[in-house]
């Protein structure tokens, strides 16, 4: 699969470019790293954050294909390629998943051919686009090839909405991506909070280009949802793998499993 891949632009730092410096990848730039180092000099847990957002992303993804029996994902906020992607966990489980990636960094796209390495029973394709047009996202004919809107799908918004600094535009956004799914699907989502924060620790993040929201803040983007247990929680108490807790402290940030309501059991969010 070949790509028209647009210009980088190098001197600007990019989110996800950002994030793989601090996961330990080598596709970021001068422009990345310094953003990354000023973020980490106010929060110097930073790294562990990264860490630890990568495995509740993992372990969501697990409950998903296994569980819940999703086959299709729709990952916005992709991020680099990295060690367990979303078809990498999903398709080790049910080797049929089919997943769409999204997001608007111009060099995810340059690196898209390590998201296109599917199971040879599923699929996958990448789109560039903008998580604040979604109905660019969804109108797509590429993920109309790969994912059929009629059956439920799992949105994966993961460390992405805090960077949609305007809270009507971040609720509107994931209404109207969830509105046009089947009963029966997901959202998954995490979210950088200052809830476990001292109070100058808080306002040298709120600095940089992405919002703090708090628990109620990030609850309401699961209005009307049914959440799956154990509900809005700091990513390291979500359904942790070990014994060995990170502290919410280490990794501020809240995350989320819930079910666009249908006839399973769950409760609402609040």
């Amino acid at each position: 699969m070949t790509h028209d891949v647009p210009q980088i632009d190098t001197s600007v730092a990019h989110p996800a470019r950002r994030y793989d410096y601090w996961l330990g990848g080598k596709d970021n730039f001068a422009a990345d790293r310094d953003s990354a180092d000023a973020i980490q000099a106010d929060y110097p847990s930073i790294r562990i954050a990264a860490l630890e957002n990568r495995g509740f992303l993992r372990r969501a993804v697990r409950k998903l294909a296994g569980e819940a029996g999703i086959r299709q994902f729709l990952d916005i906020g992709t991020g680099l390629p990295t060690a367990d992607n979303t078809h990498d966990v999903a398709q080790r489980i049910a080797p049929d998943s089919r997943i769409v990636y999204v997001d608007n960094d111009p060099l995810v796209m340059a690196h898209a051919r390590a998201l296109l390495t599917s199971h040879p029973e599923g699929r996958t394709n990448y789109i560039q686009a903008d998580l604040r047009e979604p109905q660019t996202i969804l109108d797509d004919p590429r993920l109309r090839e790969i994912l059929n809107l009629k059956q439920p799908v799992a949105l994966l918004l993961v460390a992405v909405l805090h960077f949609v600094r305007d809270d009507e535009q971040a609720y509107t956004v994931v209404r109207d991506l969830l509105g046009q799914l089947a009963p029966g699907s997901y959202l998954v989502a995490s979210h950088a909070t200052g809830d476990f924060l001292d109070a100058p620790t808080r306002d040298q993040l709120s600095r940089h280009d992405f919002v703090l929201r708090d628990r109620d803040q990030f609850a309401q983007f699961f209005t009307g949802l049914e959440l799956i247990e154990p509900g809005i929680s700091p990513i390291t108490l979500w359904r942790p793998d070990s014994d060995t807790i990170v502290a919410p402290e280490q990794a501020s940030i809240y995350g989320a499993l819930a079910r666009v309501a249908g006839p399973a059991t769950g409760r609402r969010a609040g």
